[in-house]
C-alpha cells in the first residue's frame, strides 16, 4: 500500500522540530518549500504505484512518496552512500524533519536502495522538468541567456589492452564453470583451471612492451598467440559446460540457468576481445568496428575530446545546458557519442521549450562551432552567437570574435566548467557508471535536480 505523506505528526515530533528550527541550513529552507510541490510528489507516487498490480490498496505501507523523493535529494546533495544516509538521518533531528519523517522508522539502507531504483530515469527526467518550470514561475530563469557544454563520465575500468582484457574474460570464466562444477557434483565433468598460463603470459606481453622495435614486436605476436590460443581453449571449455547444463532436467536447468546465463554473456564479449585481438596484433588494423574496451563496462566508449592530461577518455559523454542563475535547464546522457557541433541547435530549441522563450545570447566553446549552426541560429532569431572557431582565417571573423559582447559571453561560458566540475565531485557523477546507462541517466539527472534547488534557493534569498 502506499501513500504520499505519513499522518499527522504527534505533538512530541512537533516540539522537537521546533527545537532544531535554527539548525536548518539556508538551502534547507528554500528546498523544503519547493519539494512541497504536489506535482514533484504525485510523480514519485506514480511510479511507486507501478511497482506492483495492486501496490495503492494491498500489501504493507510503504516508505511515502513525499519522504522518498526528500531522501533522494539530501543523498545527492550531500553525495552519501545509501548505508550513509541511513546513519545519518537516524542520528539528526534536522535530518529527519526535512525528510517528514519525524518520529516514524527511517527506510534502511536495501529499502532505500531499491526506491532509487523505482524512481527510473523517466521519472527523473520529469522530476528535473518541473523543477526547471519552478524555477520559470519563480523568475529564476528569464530564458536570455544559454550556455552548453559536455563532459566523459568515465567507467570505473581499469586502463584496456587486448591482453589484460583476455586475462579478464579467462579469469571470469574460469570462476563462473568452477561454480557450476561444485554446485552439479556429477552432472558436469572436471573443469581445468588454466588461469596460470594465463597470467604468466598477460605478465610476460607487458614486460615485452619495454621492448621496442621489430624484435619486440615479434615476441609479443608470439606471446599473443599463446595467450590466444589459451583462451580459446577455456571458451571451448566454457561452451561444453553449458551444453552440459541444456542437457539436464526441467528443474535442474532452471536452477543453474544464471551461471549458464552468465556463462553465455561472457563466452561472447571473449569472444570478440580475442577478435578485435587477432586484426590488431596480426593484421595491424586498430579500426575495429565496435571495439570492447571492457568485459564487465561494455558500454564503455573510448572518447577524444582534445585534452593534452587526458588525450583519451573511458566512458561516456554527458550534455549540460544552462541558463540564468546557474540553473541546469537541460541534461543527456548518450549512448553513441555524437559530435559536439550536432547538439547545438537541438539544445537551444530545447531551451525554449523549457524556458518558453529563445536566448538573446548563446555560448559554448570551439567544438561547437560550424557556419551552418551559425546561420540557424541566427535565423532563429539569436543575436549574440558566441561559438569561437580557432581554425578561421578571415579578417572578419577573427574581428567579430574580438568584439566586447562576444567575449563577455564566452567569459559567462566558462562557468560550465565549474558546474560540471560540481557535480562531479559533489553530486557523485564520478560514480554513476557503476549502475549501467539508465542507472547513469538517473543519477546524472538526481544530482542534477539537487544543484537546481540550490541554486534557487541562493537565487531567491538575494
Amino acid at each position: 500500500m502506499i501513500r504520499t505523506r505519513h499522518h499527522q505528526p504527534s505533538l512530541w515530533t512537533g516540539v522537537l522540530a521546533e527545537e532544531v528550527d535554527d539548525l536548518w541550513e539556508p538551502w534547507m529552507r528554500t528546498a523544503d518549500r519547493l519539494l512541497d510541490d504536489e506535482q514533484l510528489i504525485e510523480r514519485v507516487f506514480e511510479a511507486q504505484a507501478r511497482r506492483c498490480l495492486k501496490s495503492r490498496t494491498r500489501g504493507r505501507r510503504q516508505t511515502p512518496a513525499e519522504v522518498v523523493l526528500r531522501l533522494l535529494i539530501l543523498k545527492h546533495i550531500r553525495d552519501w552512500s545509501y548505508e550513509v544516509l541511513e546513519r545519518e538521518v537516524r542520528a539528526n533531528l534536522v535530518y529527519r524533519t526535512f525528510a517528514r519523517i519525524g518520529a516514524e522508522k527511517v527506510p534502511d539502507a536495501k529499502t532505500l536502495g531499491r526506491l532509487g531504483q523505482v524512481v527510473g530515469p523517466e521519472v527523473v527526467a520529469d522530476l528535473h522538468r518541473r523543477v526547471v518550470e519552478i524555477a520559470v514561475e519563480n523568475k529564476v530563469v528569464a530564458g536570455r541567456r544559454m550556455r552548453v557544454d559536455t563532459t566523459v563520465v568515465e567507467t570505473n575500468i581499469h586502463y584496456p589492452t587486448d591482453s589484460s582484457l583476455l586475462g579478464d574474460g579467462a579469469r571470469v570464466l574460469t570462476r563462473v564453470m568452477k561454480k557450476v562444477e561444485h554446485a552439479a557434483v556429477g552432472f558436469v565433468s572436471k573443469v581445468r583451471n588454466r588461469m596460470r598460463t594465463v597470467r604468466k603470459k598477460v605478465v610476460a606481453i607487458a614486460i615485452a612492451a619495454r621492448q621496442k622495435g621489430a624484435a619486440g614486436e615479434e615476441k609479443r605476436r608470439h606471446i599473443y598467440k599463446g595467450l590466444l590460443s589459451v583462451t580459446r581453449k577455456i571458451v571451448n571449455q566454457a561452451k561444453r559446460v553449458m551444453a552440459e547444463v541444456d542437457q539436464f532436467g526441467g528443474r535442474k536447468r532452471k536452477q543453474w540457468s544464471g551461471l549458464r546465463s552468465q556463462l553465455a554473456t561472457m563466452v561472447e564479449r571473449v569472444e570478440q576481445v580475442a577478435k578485435q585481438t587477432r586484426t590488431r596484433v596480426f593484421s595491424g588494423n586498430t579500426k575495429f568496428e565496435e571495439k570492447l574496451v571492457s568485459v564487465f563496462e561494455p558500454q564503455t566508449e573510448i572518447i577524444r575530446k582534445g585534452k593534452a592530461s587526458k588525450p583519451t577518455e573511458f566512458g561516456k559523454l554527458v550534455k549540460v545546458q544552462e541558463a540564468e542563475n546557474q540553473i541546469i535547464t537541460h541534461f543527456e546522457v548518450y549512448e553513441d557519442r555524437p559530435t559536439d557541433s550536432a547538439l547545438l541547435v537541438n539544445a537551444v530549441e530545447i531551451h525554449e521549450q523549457q524556458t518558453g522563450s529563445m536566448p538573446r545570447i548563446v555560448a559554448a566553446d570551439a567544438g561547437f562551432y560550424s557556419q551552418a549552426n551559425e546561420r540557424q541560429l541566427q535565423e532563429m532569431g539569436v543575436k549574440n552567437v558566441s561559438v569561437p572557431s580557432r581554425n578561421t582565417r578571415s579578417p572578419q571573423r577573427r574581428s567579430h570574435q574580438k568584439k566586447r559582447a562576444f567575449k563577455n559571453a564566452q567569459r559567462w561560458r566558462t562557468g560550465c566548467e565549474g558546474r560540471i566540475s560540481v557535480l562531479k565531485r559533489r553530486h557523485g557523477l564520478n560514480r554513476c557508471l557503476y549502475r549501467g546507462q539508465n542507472g547513469m541517466k538517473r543519477w546524472v539527472g538526481l544530482g542534477v535536480i539537487a544543484d537546481n534547488l540550490i541554486n534557487i534557493g541562493t537565487s531567491l534569498a538575494k
